[in-house]
């Protein structure tokens, strides 16, 4: 019989959340401002926090990072983020779950992990930098959004 790992022996893969938040058509994201992946544009979201719900890590994340509360609907999907060191090592693996709703309240500031934050059209994100995978997801939110 095999050892079994200690769940705390691999700090790998993180549950986290992310919230694709429309309004008038745009699509609400936020520039992070640390590492990993600084200076890249993506969804408003962060970590689960221990005891907490992934609709209410996101409810809370969403307002942290941009000032702005919303009606999430439901999942959009689920997203691996999957960093390497450049020795292909393991840097770090977050597994989001990503809902989607419409603006409720607030305007848009950034918060405590966001440098800027803005309002964009869904269909016109090819001059950003975004996080691996956001355009694709955000697509799918308009969408299911949409009906």
């Amino acid at each position: 019989m095999s050892a079994q790992k200690s769940p705390h022996s691999n700090p790998y893969p993180r549950p986290g959340v992310s919230a694709a938040v429309f309004r008038d058509g745009e699509v609400l994201l936020g520039q992070r401002a640390k590492p990993p992946l600084q200076g890249l544009w993506s969804l408003p979201g962060g970590h689960i926090e221990p005891g907490e719900t992934a609709l209410g890590a996101a409810h809370r994340e969403l307002l942290e990072e941009t000032g702005v509360r919303a009606e999430l609907k439901d999942v959009a999907g689920v997203a691996d983020v999957i960093l390497r060191n450049g020795d292909g090592s393991l840097r770090a693996h977050y597994v989001l779950s990503v809902f989607y709703g419409i603006w409720l309240s607030g305007e848009a500031i950034p918060g405590s992990d966001c440098q800027g934050v803005r309002w964009a059209d869904p269909l016109a994100l090819d001059g950003l930098r975004m996080t691996e995978g956001t355009p694709a997801v955000i697509a799918k939110a308009f969408r299911l959004l949409q009906g």
